[in-house]
């Protein structure tokens, strides 16, 4: 049998499909259909390359929490020694809820507005990494304003393609992300000057589910030039924030690990001088997305001249990934059955033919059959909506033979509580 994706912890007893040591089946039958389940388990294996690769020398692995910002599964990672990569006001608010300690988070993205940046300013972020001269200019004044300093890297755009999908790259000319490799160090020169900016690193991000070692070594090489350009100006840069976005084997992808991956860009950047710089990570994907899956319930099989239909009762608003990026999923039954495999798409209940979450697959399969659909823990809930007035599936998480409930299943009537009716 194949191996599944997130394999020692989601694996099969039998026929059964287990997480851990919880029968998914169980859950189901207790929970309800959709609902998400993640291995805390898992989330800890796979921080665990990225520690060991970093230990030994002065680092932060800032989780990039944008791909499952659920307080619990933070929770864990805040446990494990991490500190967060945050894309907003909320997503503070979300790390102070469980506790998190503000000086171990970088905030990142493209559009901060004046109420976020004041705000994590006031709670003492450790870094914002600065994506444009209009956010370093108001972010200066707000800092002068507070009588405060704002600790700042620039997020720099090296024009490397990460050969993922266009959706999801960040680092070319053509994104709407970081500074211009080639007017960085004159935004360097301009935040030095500010009197309440204090400089402090470079940042850089190419995208997400990269799946090759070499663009991370080219965006590298260029992030080099750019900081001993920066220091001969006299400025200096205590760290280097090499960013994100390792994929995960969703189907057939064969990523490198993180450790090799890791070890890789430490070795270029000591060969060039510059170990004794703090290195920030921010992982996301690579630690959270193995880790999860989505179940639901088959509702129907409906079988056509052209196509057959396996109607689930997950949709797009549950699990946007295939609708959006035409991302490949696996699903599985949580009970295999005898019979002969026919193929199936399996399509979600809301009104759009863009409401899928796989196709062509083949499964042997009755109405009322559960099935997991798998790498499911990262950019799933995380992105789910409300469309077609769904309440949002409910989350467990279970670490070892016990489970969580983590997130109550949203009710209907609470979907239209802040709505008024005109009088």
């Amino acid at each position: 049998m194949t191996p599944l994706p997130g394999a020692p912890f989601l694996h099969r007893r039998g026929s059964e499909l287990w997480l851990e040591d919880v029968r998914l089946a169980e859950l189901a039958a207790a929970h309800g259909t959709p609902l998400y389940v993640y291995s805390r388990g898992a989330m800890r294996a796979a921080l665990v390359p990225y520690q060991k690769a970093l230990a030994g020398r002065p680092h932060l692995i800032c989780y990039a929490m944008k791909a499952n910002s659920n307080l619990a599964v933070l929770q864990t990672f805040a446990a494990a020694g991490c500190g967060f990569d945050i894309v907003s006001g909320g997503e503070l608010r979300r790390v102070l809820a469980i506790g998190g300690d503000p000086s171990r988070v970088v905030f990142s993205g493209v559009g901060k507005t004046a109420e976020e940046l004041r705000f994590a300013l006031d709670r003492g972020v450790r870094c914002f990494n600065v994506e444009s001269e209009s956010e370093l200019i108001l972010l200066s004044r707000l800092a002068a304003s507070a009588g405060r300093r704002a600790r700042i890297s620039l997020r720099v755009n090296p024009d490397i393609d990460a050969r993922t999908h266009p959706y999801i790259s960040t680092g070319l000319r053509g994104n709407k992300f970081g500074i211009a490799h080639e007017h960085a160090v004159a935004m360097y020169r301009q935040a030095a000057a500010l009197p309440a900016i204090e400089v402090a690193g470079i940042d850089c991000h190419i995208g997400s589910q990269i799946t090759d070692t070499a663009p991370y070594l080219a965006a590298l090489d260029r992030l080099l030039d750019l900081i001993e350009a920066v220091e001969r100006e006299g400025i200096s840069l205590a760290h280097i924030d090499l960013g994100g976005g390792l994929g995960i084997t969703y189907g057939d992808e064969t990523p490198p690990a993180a450790d090799a991956v890791i070890a890789s860009m430490l070795a270029r950047i000591d060969a060039r001088g510059h170990a004794h710089r703090e290195i920030l990570v921010e992982p996301g994907r690579s630690l959270v997305g193995n880790a999860g899956v989505l179940l639901t319930r088959v509702l129907v099989l409906k079988r056509g001249g052209e196509r057959s239909f396996c109607i689930v009762d997950a949709a797009m608003n549950d699990l946007v990934r295939p609708a959006m990026y035409d991302a490949w999923m696996g699903i599985t039954p949580c009970t295999l059955r005898d019979g002969q495999p026919e193929v199936w798409d399996v399509v979600g209940p809301i009104c759009e033919s863009g409401d899928w979450l796989g196709r062509e697959r083949s499964l042997a399969l009755a109405e009322g059959d559960l099935l997991a659909v798998t790498s499911a823990g990262a950019y799933a809930m995380a992105m789910a909506s409300n469309y077609n007035s769904r309440p949002r599936a409910a989350e467990v998480l279970v670490d070892g033979a016990a489970a969580h409930v983590i997130r109550l299943r949203e009710a209907v009537d609470s979907l239209y509580a802040d709505e008024r009716l005109v009088r």
